[in-house]
């Protein structure tokens, strides 16, 4: 599939059920983020962006995931990071740190690994008995070979957020939800794509094996 098709795909399932929604969680998620930003006076606002980041992102992953399931998006989705608040804060502040120390490589890896990482909220939300870093090394599994097409997917985007900026920004909270739900619609098409291989992987094994059961067995009945 191509970023056309996950946007197509994306478009499809959140334009009539879901699409006001996700902007309000999209909206509910910045005003916040907005304030802890806003509250400079003893990195307050710095501290409060760290503890609170994790659990909204998973949040906000969580209903755009829920979205390309055909299940029903609430507002309250916004808040259900908070259930995994713990897991959540842990991933925000690996996939921060980690990156942070890629992009003083220079500006190109951080951006390479910030790709390797995408898919870690989505995996802790399949799997919420996972641990963290554990997320984030399934997420960067997962992306080896495929972190060019996610980079295409997001930048075909790029008009959008063009005109997001002629409408002073309202648009973001629209357009926001949309990408965030075509990369859910990426991340589902890849672990199928995964899931596949690896079963194709697997019957041969165990084919291979059947057959060589069959031949022991044949073996020990010729001797007998």
């Amino acid at each position: 599939m191509k970023a056309k098709d996950f946007r197509k795909s994306a478009y499809a399932k959140i334009k009539k059920k879901c699409w006001g929604t996700l902007a309000c969680v999209e909206l509910i998620v910045s005003v916040i983020l907005g304030i802890c930003a806003g509250l400079n006076r003893f990195y307050i606002g710095w501290v409060g962006s760290l503890l609170l980041g994790g659990a909204l992102t998973y949040g906000q992953n969580y209903a755009s995931l829920s979205a390309t399931d055909g299940n029903t998006v609430k507002v309250d989705n916004t808040f259900i990071g908070f259930k995994h608040f713990g897991s959540s804060l842990v991933l925000n502040i690996l996939i921060s740190i980690f990156t942070a120390l890629w992009s003083l490589l220079l500006i190109v890896p951080g951006i390479i690994m910030s790709l390797a990482y995408s898919m870690s909220y989505f995996i802790l939300i399949d799997n919420p008995e996972l641990a963290p870093n554990e997320a984030r090394k399934q997420s960067i599994k997962l992306m080896k070979g495929y972190k060019w097409k996610l980079f295409c997917l997001r930048f075909s985007y790029i008009g959008w957020y063009l005109l997001s900026i002629l409408t002073l920004g309202i648009l973001f909270f629209w357009v926001n939800p949309y990408r965030r739900t075509a990369e859910a619609e990426f991340y589902r098409n890849l672990v199928a794509k995964k899931d596949e291989t690896a079963t194709t992987v697997a019957e041969p094994a165990a084919i291979a094996a059947e057959a060589e059961v069959v031949d022991t067995t044949a073996t020990e009945t010729e001797e007998a």
